[in-house]
């Protein structure tokens, strides 16, 4: 995957996590089981002021995804994946409570994974691939984020 090699412990980044990733991150990478990819998107899963036809994913990119987590209360931790330092961890309970229920079930549905197991793996991943994504703490354009979703 190039920019995501040691973004994971393990180094593996499964195709479904990335489809979560890109559900999250890049609008256009919501196409990813086929038939269920090519209904409509209704409006309820996707919070206010969003438009994933933008390649701001669900939340609205990679910005829209640090809010979340910063209204949530866990800026912190937040800074801790776009800064310099060391990543800190997220459960995934709190990832879940910051993204709610409506993200992560439309994520569940596109990856064919349960929510659990969703959480789980983005909880791991997360850290490891936002740090790299903001490598001198800038938080990119969300072009700059498909891009190196399409590398």
């Amino acid at each position: 995957m190039g920019l995501f090699d040691n973004a994971v412990p393990g180094g593996n980044i499964t195709k479904p996590l990335m489809i979560a990733l890109g559900a999250l991150l890049v609008g256009k990478m919501l196409s990813g089981r086929g038939e269920e990819a090519a209904a409509p998107q209704a409006p309820a899963p996707t919070p206010a002021g969003t438009d994933t036809s933008a390649d701001g994913g669900l939340l609205g990119g990679l910005g829209g995804l640090l809010d979340k987590l910063k209204d949530a209360g866990h800026g912190n931790v937040a800074d801790s994946w776009v800064g310099t330092g060391q990543n800190q961890s997220i459960n995934p309970g709190d990832l879940g409570s910051a993204l709610g229920p409506a993200v992560i079930r439309e994520i569940a549905q596109r990856t064919g994974m349960n929510e659990q197991e969703l959480l789980q793996q983005l909880s791991t991943a997360l850290p490891g691939i936002v740090d790299k994504l903001t490598p001198n703490g800038q938080i990119p354009q969300n072009h700059q984020v498909a891009s190196a979703f399409n590398s």
